[in-house]
């Protein structure tokens, strides 16, 4: 049978499991690592030194015995001749050197099964020894690891803790002038450089707010007192035309005050239902689905949502509004909170490509290439994405098989 790792090139597995490793594991990897490389180079040195430094001791100690003792010499118990000294005849003299060297070759044996049991015994002993502190070497690695890294965790967790609400706060590491110490101070840098752009932010959309939805009040007072009753009969167009212009002139200014509020992300939160806010969005527009030829049909079931009830009521109206507004005449329009907790909206309006879908989430997209060709700013959808990613949530959309679009908004729950 054909292992598939033999399919997997060696550089392809060693890419592969540096990708999958963290960086603490790499580390204190790099550290057991490190060791055992000392560990085998420093054991393979000892052993060779060892066994060469025996072999030396051990050839000079049978060298030095070599010799050993003299044979003894015969004596026979017939002699009767008168003491003296005998000499040892050739035969006498073979005999002890071969008995001499019969000792030797043995003590030399010896030698050596001492010697490789010595450096067998060396080498087992120090093998287990090194694989044991590889072990706790790795184990120690792995704890230096996590308190050379403890600032950048420190780090890590403070940017996921970070939002609009909590820029104030700052790390203000301690210790030494080194790397993770210049890393948190940037961090805290970039901090005060944030909190300065949303306070001038929050500055600047509370001011535009005064001092773009002034002037149109103004003009629209202007042109319903200049402009009023009687009037020429060729001048009432004009005073539609310009109230029309102006009330699209507020509602663009209000959507776009409602996208950069929705941006900057929630100032305070409370359990709300959204099946109630999306009911009463619904009836809200009803008058608008009348005027469009379009049947509203509104199925929910309570679902509990921590957020904005103001920007929540805006997400189901916007849904709702587009939904209305891109249909065709008698058309329908079905709003459903089903048991996954998910808001969905679906019209029969016409046939999308699917490549355009992604699109009509940005800012001034619309079905029509034509701006004028249609009433709204392509603001909706925008705004829609804006609120439910101030929220948690995700907005998905997809072209209904017979035409028109369907949207989905999940939101975290409170259970």
């Amino acid at each position: 049978m054909l292992n598939p790792l033999s399919l997997v090139s060696p550089r392809a597995l060693r890419a592969a499991l540096r990708d999958r490793l963290t960086f603490r594991a790499k580390l204190a990897a790099a550290f057991t690592a490190l060791f055992f490389c000392a560990g085998a180079a420093l054991l393979i040195f000892v052993t060779v030194l060892a066994r060469q430094g025996t072999m030396e001791q051990f050839a000079s100690i049978t060298t030095d015995h070599t010799a050993g003792p003299t044979a003894p010499q015969p004596t026979s118990s017939t002699s009767s001749a008168p003491s003296g000294p005998t000499r040892p005849g050739p035969a006498d003299s073979t005999w002890s050197r071969q008995q001499a060297e019969d000792a030797r070759l043995a003590r030399v044996e010896v030698t050596n099964r001492l010697q490789e049991t010595a450096v067998r015994q060396m080498v087992l002993w120090s093998a287990v020894g090194l694989a044991v502190m590889a072990v706790l070497s790795g184990a120690m690695g792995w704890w230096l690891a996590g308190r050379a890294l403890r600032p950048v965790r420190k780090v890590i967790l403070a940017a996921r803790r970070m939002s609009e609400e909590n820029l104030h706060e700052r790390l203000q590491l301690t210790g030494p002038r080194d790397e993770l110490r210049e890393l948190g101070d940037t961090y805290d840098t970039m901090l005060d450089r944030l909190e300065r752009s949303f306070t001038s932010q929050r500055r600047f959309v509370a001011n535009a707010s005064h001092e773009l939805r002034t002037p149109l009040a103004a003009q629209r007072t202007s042109i319903e007192v200049g402009l009023a009753d009687p009037l020429p009969a060729h001048l009432i167009p004009v005073r539609e035309d310009l109230l029309i212009t102006n009330r699209e002139a507020e509602h663009l200014i209000a959507a776009l005050l409602l996208l950069a509020r929705s941006d900057r992300g929630l100032d305070e939160t409370k359990d709300t239902d959204l099946a109630e806010l999306t009911r009463q969005a619904a009836d809200e527009l009803s008058s608008l689905a009348a005027e469009h030829t379009v049947v509203t049909a509104v199925h929910t079931t309570p679902l509990a949502v921590n957020g904005d009830p103001v920007l929540l009521k805006h997400l189901a109206s916007n849904l709702v509004r587009n939904a209305i507004q891109y249909n065709h005449p008698q058309g329908t329009v079905t709003v459903r909170i089903d048991d996954a907790r998910r808001l969905t909206v679906t019209n029969t309006g016409p046939r999308i490509d699917p490549t355009r879908v992604d699109g009509l989430f940005e800012p001034f997209r619309r079905l029509d290439r034509d701006r004028t060709a249609v009433h709204g700013h392509g603001l909706g959808l925008s705004i829609v994405r804006s609120i439910a990613t101030a929220h948690g949530g995700t907005v998905t959309a997809a072209p209904g098989p017979a035409g028109g679009l369907r949207v989905e908004v999940q939101l975290p729950t409170t259970r």
